[in-house]
């Protein structure tokens, strides 16, 4: 089978999940998906970030062995970490798989750790797409087709059109809570009684890497403190062309 033959099978098959359960989202439709078509097929990537748990509680509802997959870029927050821990306790997540970038390439292309300063690109791509991308090989290669992601409209004008089943990079890709409001996020922690990222009562609304993360005024979009000042708006990691053999 052809590359673009892959590709043209996840588009249909991605339709057809959408034609059969786009009018759902949340945990029933991580239901159906898990347990009628996806099962054993299924991953999760998360930051452990602001809104993180909201995503990471449904899984943990629905099936807490679903792989979770934890992206330590080396640069991320203490507090980031520690709550990565904790969270995952929290929840009973029972496969928190942690990746980091190859520490060889990273002594080689930013051996000051000041790699941002003058190609943020490049250093999004040698500490998230490459370990990422080497992750999701192996995944695929597993027979992983499928995968959970916490993308929401209302974050950014970038995922204005974002759909709760679609096709991307050689994966079907699920986002549950694609129509979910800021209102919907914050019902959800009280509800649930989630623990918060620490960093959120500090005004981070959106949280990765320590040197490209600021805080955010009221009425910013939640992702206007990520990369501030440049016109980056998206680390690239949801742009991984991998097709799946």
């Amino acid at each position: 089978m052809t590359e673009q033959e892959t590709l043209e099978n996840f588009e249909a098959e991605a339709a057809r999940l959408r034609g059969t359960y786009g009018h759902l989202e949340g945990t029933t439709l991580l239901e159906q998906l898990v347990d009628r078509e996806l099962k054993g097929q299924i991953m999760l990537t998360s930051s452990f970030g602001a809104e993180s748990a909201v995503l990471l509680d449904l899984v943990a509802t629905v099936d807490p062995t679903i792989p979770v997959i934890f992206l330590d870029t080396r640069r991320l927050f203490g507090e980031t970490l520690r709550y990565q821990r904790k969270l995952a306790e929290f929840l009973g997540l029972e496969d928190v798989r942690v990746i980091q970038p190859d520490t060889g390439l990273l002594k080689k292309t930013d051996p000051d750790d000041m790699l941002f300063t003058t190609d943020p690109d490049q250093c999004c791509h040698i500490r998230k797409v490459a370990p990422l991308d080497n992750a999701l090989k192996t995944l695929s290669d597993s027979g992983f087709k499928a995968w959970i992601t916490g993308r929401k409209q209302f974050q950014a004008s970038t995922r204005q059109n974002l759909e709760v089943v679609e096709a991307s990079e050689g994966f079907i890709k699920i986002n549950p809570l694609a129509h979910w409001t800021d209102e919907d996020v914050k019902s959800a922690f009280l509800a649930r009684n989630l623990p918060r990222h620490p960093l959120v009562a500090d005004g981070f609304k959106s949280i990765g890497c320590m040197p490209c993360t600021q805080r955010v005024a009221d009425g910013e979009d939640a992702r206007a403190g990520r990369w501030a000042g440049q016109d980056k708006t998206e680390c690239g990691i949801h742009m991984i062309r991998r097709v799946a053999s």
